[in-house]
């Protein structure tokens, strides 16, 4: 629990309280690499390189974590990624980032975890698009072979700001990487992240209908930074399964109905959402909203390194506006939303 100003307060919550929501099997399925890396980690890595811009873990961490001041816009959230980029740029780095998330994760009690990942921002010392997601992906089945009974699956990410035409290349790439044509842990879903305003859904259709046919789950980030407008277009152009955040639907009564009527899931990140500005300090989150009109919604963390959070605190936070009974029915519907099916995988063979 943290004193700090600009970190969403856990209200008090029993021991017995805390500890049944730790002791509940999570799911995960809004969570990003570069924005989750355990800050010793990069403390670490940076340290090896002589990259660190720092003299201590306690100053680098100021780098990595949302400071105060700093809440309250999309933009400034995103810039906490930018120093983790220096170190992920080669193959065993990104898997060993990878690897040491998921471990993080079981030690929250996540049991189902989809980790989202942009590829192509992990391409600049030489790593094909492809070679990216393989150390990515060899990062998860490490984890996995330590913690068998968790179900893993990459989201491929295409960066809003990086345009149509490298999301239709990125769609192909996570294609051959799909969970369901190879014997280990593989590419799940796709995605859009990045900023919102300027690039509107619409223009990423033919990536989406490229993994649609491929058989990727769809997910796109959308009504974050953006009017209710984009949510739709996640919805009626992209075809989604999925929405994160959708912070703007609640805006719209048709929309939230639209949710609800086709079981389209929403990935609540309540820290993140206070910290980008998608709600504003002191205004209730719209999770009650969707759960009364009947929306699926999954509790996620989004970037827990960067809102010093977990799946634990995500869950207290929802606790203590929902109560602990409606937060372990979402846990326990969620896992029906994930792109996981390990059902589909090819075989059983464990490889990298």
């Amino acid at each position: 629990m943290s004193s700090d100003p600009f970190v969403p307060e856990v209200p008090p919550a029993s021991p017995e309280i805390e500890e049944r929501l730790r002791a509940l099997p999570k799911v995960e399925l809004h969570q990003h690499v570069d924005g989750s890396i355990p800050a010793e980690v990069t403390w670490e890595l940076m340290r090896l390189y002589r990259l660190h811009p720092a003299d201590s873990l306690p100053e680098m961490r100021r780098f990595l974590e949302i400071q105060e001041g700093e809440e309250g816009t999309l933009l400034a959230y995103l810039d906490k990624m930018h120093y983790p980029l220096w170190v992920t740029q080669f193959y065993e780095n990104v898997s060993k980032v990878v690897e040491e998330i998921c471990v993080a994760s079981v030690a929250a009690g996540v049991s189902t975890l989809e980790l989202r990942y942009a590829p192509l921002i992990h391409t600049y010392a030489g790593l094909t698009p492809r070679q990216s997601i393989r150390a990515a992906l060899s990062g998860m089945n490490r984890a996995r072979r330590k913690h068998p009974r968790m179900k893993l699956g990459l989201i491929v990410i295409a960066m809003r700001q990086h345009g149509p035409h490298i999301a239709k290349l990125l769609a192909r790439q996570a294609l051959a990487e799909a969970q369901h044509l190879h014997e280990r842990t593989g590419v799940v879903g796709f995605d859009i992240a990045g900023p919102e305003r300027g690039n509107p859904p619409r223009l990423f259709r033919s990536a989406y209908e490229m993994a649609r046919l491929g058989r990727l789950g769809l997910t796109a980030h959308a009504g974050e930074d953006a009017p209710v407008d984009y949510v739709w277009q996640a919805v009626d152009e992209l075809g989604v399964d999925r929405v994160g955040h959708a912070c703007a639907a609640v805006q719209d009564p048709e929309l939230v109905k639209r949710l609800a009527r086709d079981r389209i899931a929403v990935e609540v990140c309540l820290s993140s959402n206070y910290h980008t500005g998608a709600v504003k300090r002191g205004e209730r989150h719209p999770l009650e909203t969707f759960l009364e009109a009947g929306v699926p919604v999954v509790l996620c963390c989004d970037n827990s390194t960067v809102s010093r959070t977990d799946a634990v605190r995500e869950s207290l936070l929802a606790a203590a506006q929902v109560g602990v009974e409606a937060v372990e029915g979402i846990h326990r519907a969620a896992d029906a939303h994930t792109f996981i099916k390990p059902e589909t995988a090819l075989g059983t063979r464990q490889d990298d």
